[in-house]
């Protein structure tokens, strides 16, 4: 399958490995939100912990699919005293879908050209083969990133307290696998 072959190649090349782990301090990244408001990380978790989650899209059957089951979790994760983070490529409105899908409950960020994701060593480059398959498919990551980079970010999950450091960390380069919004929940509750 052309999904395994790219993903052997990224877990042959560490993709991921620089992430932020537990522990440690989290940048404070500046990004806008669906509105183009820049908002500051540190500023969103001043008031309490953060899970902060970089997805690669709404066209992601498998973003799609952990968004919902953060829509059924929002409640719990609030209720907890955190507040959810999406981060994401997409221009031309995916940021506002996504706003959409989660009922207007979280912070979405417009992460345009990858920078973040890549300074936090949270992006690499697709290779020709699975970019023509996606445009075979009648996805044009050009269209939908706004840019012929050929990067795709690395779907990954930050537990974040009030302070900036990480208390939780899910990062794979198999974008199939997702942290699960029960578990960060529950390990925001221990904190």
């Amino acid at each position: 399958c052309l999904y395994d072959s790219f993903v052997a190649r990224l877990a042959a090349l560490e993709a991921g490995h620089s992430a932020p782990t537990p522990g440690t301090a989290f940048p404070d990244i500046r990004l806008p939100d669906h509105m183009g408001r820049y908002q500051s990380l540190m500023a969103i978790g001043a008031s309490g912990p953060v899970v902060l989650s970089f997805i690669r899209g709404s066209w992601c059957p498998y973003c799609r699919a952990e968004l919902r089951h953060w829509r059924d979790h929002i409640e719990a994760l609030q209720e907890a005293g955190g507040q959810l983070v999406i981060v994401v490529g997409e221009v031309a409105g995916g940021a506002d879908r996504i706003h959409a899908l989660l009922d207007g409950k979280a912070v979405v960020l417009c992460d345009v050209d990858h920078g973040a994701a890549l300074g936090l060593g949270l992006a690499h480059h697709a290779g020709s083969e699975l970019l023509q398959r996606y445009l075979e498919a009648g996805l044009d990551l050009t269209d939908i990133y706004g840019t012929a980079s050929g990067i795709l970010p690395i779907p990954a999950t930050f537990l974040i307290d009030a302070g900036g450091i990480v208390r939780q960390a899910f990062v794979d380069p198999d974008f199939r696998h997702r942290a699960e919004p029960a578990a960060m929940v529950d390990a925001l509750v221990r904190l």
